[in-house]
């Protein structure tokens, strides 16, 4: 599942529409503080060139906990984004939600919020699963 996550972070910074495509599942929203954006404006702002990313990478931990044929995955992101030209530097705490389909994973949703200082690691939970460390489930 990890290498799924960072597949997905690969595949964004290629700027390929098709390959951000097929880690997407067909309902996959991003939210952020701009509201809702849906996979198909992503692949279209992407296929214009409006939208590049240079850089997209965890700058910490990444846990990922599976329930099943679901799972979450968060961490801390880094990422450079070029929108009309204009660069963006961004360090955010970043959930993605992944479905299993069929032997591959989806992505189906994604959250996105300015990381605060305040809160260098996620909170940790108690798991119900048996993995007690509450960080990560074999995928």
């Amino acid at each position: 599942m990890l290498a799924t996550a960072v597949a997905l972070s690969e595949a964004i910074v290629s700027n390929d529409p098709a390959r951000i495509a097929a880690h997407l599942g067909e309902q996959w929203r991003l939210v952020d503080s701009d509201g809702i954006t849906t996979r198909q404006r992503l692949l279209d702002v992407v296929a214009s060139g409006r939208l590049t990313h240079s850089r997209m990478h965890a700058s910490g931990e990444i846990s990922v906990q599976i329930y099943g044929s679901t799972a979450v995955v968060v961490a801390r992101v880094l990422n450079t984004a070029h929108f009309d030209g204009e660069e963006f530097e961004a360090d955010e705490w970043t959930t993605d939600v992944f479905v299993r389909d069929g032997a591959e994973w989806r992505c189906v949703h994604s959250h996105v919020t300015a990381a605060n200082d305040a809160w260098p690691d996620p909170p940790r939970t108690p798991r119900t699963d048996g993995h007690p460390d509450g960080t990560h489930a074999p995928g």
